[in-house]
């Protein structure tokens, strides 16, 4: 889940990430505006994000007693891991939503 609502938050911004990392990188032309086809989508893949992040959220934040005995999740080690990842993972995603309205700083 945290995988796909990375994936998600990255299509969201690919209008703006894409064409900024390439002009950076010194690649340019007007083939950049193609780039922008994304945006339409750009709220479907926001709410994609957002879905996949509370399934992943509600996963690695339940009880450990909903874990069976030996399950991964009940190994306390892996718990904080996965926490530490999931925050991780809301992190880009945060940045990768609001970076469609600090882009234009940049060009």
């Amino acid at each position: 889940m945290l995988a796909g609502a990375g994936l998600a938050a990255l299509l969201a911004s690919a209008c703006c990430i894409g064409p900024l990392v390439l002009v950076s990188i010194g690649l340019g032309g007007a083939w950049l505006s193609n780039l922008q086809a994304l945006e339409p989508y750009r709220p479907v893949f926001i709410g994609v994000a957002l879905s996949a992040l509370a399934v992943a959220y509600r996963r690695v934040f339940r009880p450990a007693a909903a874990c069976a005995p030996g399950d991964i999740c009940a190994i306390p080690r892996v718990r904080i891991a996965y926490r530490i990842i999931f925050w991780l993972v809301a992190a880009l995603i945060a940045v990768a939503f609001g970076f469609p309205y600090l882009a234009p700083l940049f060009y």
